[in-house]
């Protein structure tokens, strides 16, 4: 059984995707970028800025399905340049912790809306559900 996660407090998913979907003891949880819901504007001014923004995105859906960070197993970022691993793994350290999830970090020739940063997740709620 799944069901559709909406967050009022995250942006509204700009393409035909739901920003989370809860599967069982899963939450995935889409890619998130820097887009302030309530301007709908990017908020991309530094690379700290934009970062946080994605994070509180992401913090934002997770709450939406149940769960919060020390949920979170998988993580996947994407990055418009590996350059930019050093400063954005600061931040992700500042939400996930000592006990961070897995994941993956990688570099791609373009995210969306012209982001330099996009992050999603997968949380494990076994006794939540």
């Amino acid at each position: 059984m799944k069901k559709i996660i909406y967050s009022e407090q995250s942006p509204e998913a700009i393409g035909a995707y739901s920003q989370a979907v809860k599967a069982g003891d899963f939450l995935y949880v889409s890619g998130q970028i820097a887009l302030d819901q309530i301007t709908g504007k990017l908020k991309m001014n530094t690379i700290a800025e934009e970062v946080e923004c994605v994070l509180k995105n992401l913090c934002e859906v997770l709450k939406s399905g149940g769960a919060e960070p020390k949920d979170v197993i998988k993580c996947s970022i994407f990055l418009s340049d590996m350059a930019l691993f050093s400063q954005v793994n600061t931040y992700y350290a500042q939400v996930f912790g000592e006990l961070s999830p897995a994941r993956e970090t990688v570099a791609v020739s373009e995210l969306p809306k012209g982001v330099r940063v996009e992050i999603s997740a997968i949380a494990y709620l076994p006794l939540k559900s």
